[in-house]
């Protein structure tokens, strides 16, 4: 008898271990993730900001190389004019077309450049500041921009003032993405004058009269002070009315 439930056991455990091999690799990946990101933290600057910029390089390669691969049909099906026909607006536009549309590999040495030197910068700027900020943000792009223009060709002959262009270009983009995402990261400030008040309709299961109480203007201040006739007022039927004013008289002592 005991021998079946053993073999029972282990033949649980055995399907336990086969479930989910994705899981499995992602849970792998992480611990690998999160051991590389303890050992580079561990090392100087020079050699954490040579080692991204070198992992971003390779990422950016690859990106490069699969947008070559996907651009390639297409780019090929332009027919490229004689360059000396053209004049020097002509042949930057020209530049621009073939710095996004090349082949695999100037796609990935673009984009290697690109990525790789965005990484370092922002990686050497955050511990030169302390932070990841705005400005940090931009000064990665503005090089990253710089020197995927000077690498890739753009802008015909004048080179070092389309590297500039490119680079504030890039670096402006940057800090309004950098600026967005910021805000979107962050809760409204409406909903901080609420936070006591949400975690007791969710506790009650009555987090659909959260915006009763945001009409009513009952924040988290007003929490001691409520009474049947102001919530009655902000259209809260009894039911809900009594267990509000239960849960205010019972944890009093904690608003």
């Amino acid at each position: 008898m005991e021998g079946g439930k053993e073999q029972g056991m282990l033949v649980v455990t055995m399907l336990m271990a086969q479930q989910n091999p994705l899981e499995q690799l992602q849970a792998k990946f992480k611990e690998v993730e999160n051991g590389f990101k303890a050992w580079l933290d561990k090392q100087s600057m020079p050699v954490e900001a040579a080692v991204v910029t070198a992992t971003g390089a390779v990422q950016g390669a690859a990106i490069g190389a699969l947008m070559g691969n996907l651009t390639k049909d297409v780019s090929s099906s332009f027919p490229t004019p004689p360059q000396a026909s053209l004049n020097h607006q002509a042949m930057a536009s020209l530049k621009q077309a073939q710095a996004l549309s090349g082949a695999p590999w100037v796609q990935a040495r673009n984009f290697a450049v690109m990525t790789g030197v965005n990484a370092g910068l922002a990686c050497v700027m955050k511990s030169l500041r302390g932070k990841e900020d705005v400005q940090s943000s931009m000064v990665a792009a503005f090089g990253s921009g710089a020197m995927f223009s000077l690498v890739s060709g753009m802008g015909g002959p004048n080179q070092a003032a389309n590297a500039v262009t490119s680079g504030l270009f890039f670096a402006l983009i940057q800090g309004v993405l950098f600026q967005f995402g910021q805000k979107l990261s962050q809760p409204p400030v409406e909903d901080m004058y609420y936070s006591r008040t949400r975690s007791m309709l969710n506790s009650l299961g009555l987090q659909n009269y959260e915006k009763n109480f945001k009409k009513g203007l009952l924040t988290d201040n007003t929490l001691p002070l409520l009474t049947d006739s102001a919530l009655r007022d902000v259209k809260i039927p009894p039911g809900p009315r009594l267990l509000i004013l239960d849960h205010v008289q019972s944890f009093s002592s904690t608003f």
